[in-house]
């Protein structure tokens, strides 16, 4: 019988990206990946580096926003998958971040980032491949946040 081995462990970190037009309606920013899949940008927490830096860091290396601030926390997901016979389990902290209405994304493609997509919150609902990122994207429009962890109102109603 063979051993069993444990799952290494990964730790990532993203934003739910969102900026207000002229209007006032609020947009949200998805990305679509190497696989064709829409979601947020996300990537690896490095060394010692706070989620909450690497999620800056990986939303504006993979959008090429300058000016996004952090607003919120707002959740952490987790999967399992594999690379060739190693089972990784991956956990991702999301944050909710703020970008300026003039400021221009455009897709990081040496990364595989295939393309951008401003959309409002229900319509990023349905574009949204994974039901765990609707979920957080669900947490940052109702707000249903731990309490403690709102910097402040969200930015948008329900």
């Amino acid at each position: 019988m063979a051993a069993v081995k444990a799952a290494r462990i990964e730790f990532s970190a993203g934003g739910v990206i969102y900026r207000r037009r002229p209007d006032g309606e609020v947009e949200v920013l998805l990305i679509k990946d190497s696989h064709g899949n829409w979601g947020f940008p996300k990537g690896h927490v490095e060394g010692d580096e706070q989620a909450r830096d690497a999620a800056l860091r990986e939303c504006r290396e993979e959008t090429g926003l300058r000016h996004l601030r952090m607003r919120d926390a707002l959740a952490t997901t987790d999967w399992y998958f594999r690379v060739g016979v190693t089972l990784v389990h991956k956990y991702c902290d999301y944050f909710l971040l703020e970008a300026d209405a003039g400021d221009a994304a455009h897709p990081q493609s040496g990364e595989g980032i295939q393309a951008l997509e401003w959309l409002s919150p229900e319509a990023a609902l349905s574009r949204i491949t994974y039901a765990n990122a609707r979920r957080v994207l669900r947490l940052a429009i109702e707000a249903e946040r731990p309490p403690g962890t709102r910097l402040e109102p969200p930015p948008w109603g329900k």
